[in-house]
């Protein structure tokens, strides 16, 4: 398994989670009402924080992303610090694979404020100024 090939598909999930749930997304819940993408990042994220000695690096990343999440710069550089993670960790790079491969999901960033999702059950995607989630 390839560290940064799995970094660069996991990330934009966990953008996505950070984006909605800002740096809670550490602690929050299973929402039966978020959709398969934002659940996946969640998930993934959760995993991360579990398996971790780099959780203050990771936090950091995530607050960054949550404060400025289209920041291509901030994503680039939690981008970084998931490879770093799964370099050091090929049980996490694996069951991260697994998981991404058993959820069919694929969220691909076309340009800013646009994507394609391959397979969604529920929920929605939204994108632009100004929207929340409510919970």
């Amino acid at each position: 398994m390839d560290a940064s090939l799995t970094a660069a598909e996991i990330t934009p999930y966990v953008v996505t989670a950070i984006s909605t749930y800002g740096t809670a997304v550490f602690t929050r819940v299973r929402d039966q009402a978020a959709d398969a993408t934002v659940s996946l990042g969640r998930e993934i994220l959760q995993r991360f924080a579990r398996s971790t000695r780099r959780r203050q690096e990771l936090e950091s990343a995530v607050r960054d992303v949550a404060d400025e999440p289209q920041d291509p710069d901030f994503q680039a550089a939690l981008r970084g610090q998931l490879r770093r993670i799964l370099e050091g960790d090929p049980g996490l790079a694996a069951e991260l694979a697994a998981l991404l491969a058993q959820s069919g999901a694929r969220v691909t960033a076309l340009r800013e404020r646009a994507v394609n999702v391959g397979k969604m059950t529920g929920g929605a995607v939204v994108t632009g100024d100004n929207n929340r989630i409510n919970e």
